[in-house]
């Protein structure tokens, strides 16, 4: 399946797509964490090791190259064996500015796991239940009657996606300024018929994740960037994370480079306004809060055992490799998230059989040869040091 540029703008779905790769980056060195800069997160020098140290750096590199990312930043803790923090590749390619290891980076898609972990305490509390029709908490859904907030999380509505209107791909790159209120964004998707029967099938859909920012809104009381904040990122002990109200980015951050644009040429879109994702993927994080995150919403920290079952009760996606629970994936045993916004991926994940972590963050979202990119690193750096345990790839993304 292909798509034009246009279209994959944020068009969520498991196959990437071919679009305008950018001039390789200039070269830059290896730049590793400094000590104290995480504190318990720091890596000590030896690493994993030097041969599996060298053989990452070769992958990394090798992929960074091939794929044109300007700046990579890996992140691979394993417990008994020792960890791996490395920044390469440039933060801006007019500078030459270098990539470094406590950037800030706009997350995309990980948003979902901590919209859907606000979510789910809703439930501990009794005050939500998943398969509650997701008409009783917001009126003029499609089909509202018969959607739960259930199918919502696992990507089974059948909600058409927003971001796959043509109107709305317009109306966002010809402003990517604008702001986009909730219930604008839904307004692009809610004029299509529905794709399928709740339930019936996977599709993955933006719209889905909107609108259950909606619910923890109206059931929370409060904005959804103040829950999460108060209910989800103090409690895990996540300073760095944040759902921003428009366009701004704390510093350290790279500029992100993305081929999603009305010409199809390169763009710079660093200062982008993120709105239009919201509770699907407007949230901002570095490393270091990625870290933690990664074991938090895989075993279930913040919730009872009985809910972190029904969050990891995944099923078929149609893509072999991954399914999908609610609002998480499972590929080849990895358990978590990976994000995509017009200029930057990321991928956090972890690996509950040898409890190790893989957080990687680039400053691109431009697919090469069909091929997210931050994939191809998870891929290549998995390959590395977990080889029964391949990140398997074609996995969701916007």
């Amino acid at each position: 399946m292909r798509r034009t540029a246009h279209r994959r703008l944020i068009a969520a779905t498991l196959l990437a797509v071919s679009v305008l790769i950018p001039a390789a980056a200039p070269a830059a060195a290896v730049h590793t964490a400094q000590a104290g800069r995480y504190g318990q997160d720091d890596c000590p020098p030896g690493g994993l090791g030097t041969e599996t140290n060298s053989r990452l750096d070769k992958a990394i590199e090798d992929v960074r190259r091939q794929a044109g990312i300007p700046g990579v930043v890996v992140g691979l803790w394993m417990p008994g064996k020792g960890c791996y923090v490395r920044a390469t590749g440039v933060a801006d390619t007019a500078t030459g500015r270098p990539m470094r290891t406590d950037s800030f980076l706009r997350i995309g898609s990980e948003t979902k796991t901590f919209t859907v972990t606000a979510l789910l305490e809703l439930v501990d509390q009794h005050r939500v239940r998943l398969d509650d029709p997701i008409s009783r908490y917001v009126h003029g859904v499609p089909n509202g009657h018969r959607i739960t907030l259930r199918h919502l999380a696992e990507m089974r509505s059948g909600l058409f996606p927003y971001t796959s209107d043509a109107d709305f791909i317009h109306d966002l790159l010809s402003d990517p300024q604008r702001s986009f209120t909730p219930r604008e964004v839904l307004a692009y998707g809610f004029r299509h018929d529905n794709t399928f029967a709740p339930g019936a099938q996977f599709e993955y859909s933006n719209t889905n994740l909107v609108l259950l920012g909606l619910v923890v809104e109206k059931v929370g009381g409060q904005r959804l960037a103040d829950f999460i904040r108060t209910r989800v990122l103090r409690p895990s002990r996540l300073a760095h994370t944040l759902l921003p109200q428009g366009a701004e980015f704390p510093e350290p951050h790279p500029r992100g480079y993305t081929a999603q644009t009305l010409s199809g040429a390169v763009a710079d879109a660093t200062d982008w306004n993120p709105s239009w994702a919201w509770a699907a993927g407007a949230m901002i994080s570095n490393l270091h809060d990625l870290r933690r995150w990664a074991k938090i919403v895989a075993t279930g920290e913040l919730l009872t055992p009985a809910t972190q079952a029904q969050r990891l009760k995944t099923l078929p996606t149609g893509f072999p490799g991954t399914s999908y629970g609610l609002g998480i994936f499972e590929t080849n045993g990895w358990i978590g998230h990976n994000g995509s916004i017009p200029g930057y991926e990321t991928v956090t994940v972890y690996l509950p059989s040898k409890k190790a972590t893989l957080v990687i963050m680039i400053n691109t979202d431009i697919a090469y040869q069909g091929q997210e990119p931050s994939t191809l690193l998870a891929r290549a750096v998995t390959g590395v040091v977990t080889p029964d345990n391949v990140y398997d790839g074609a996995v969701v993304s916007h």
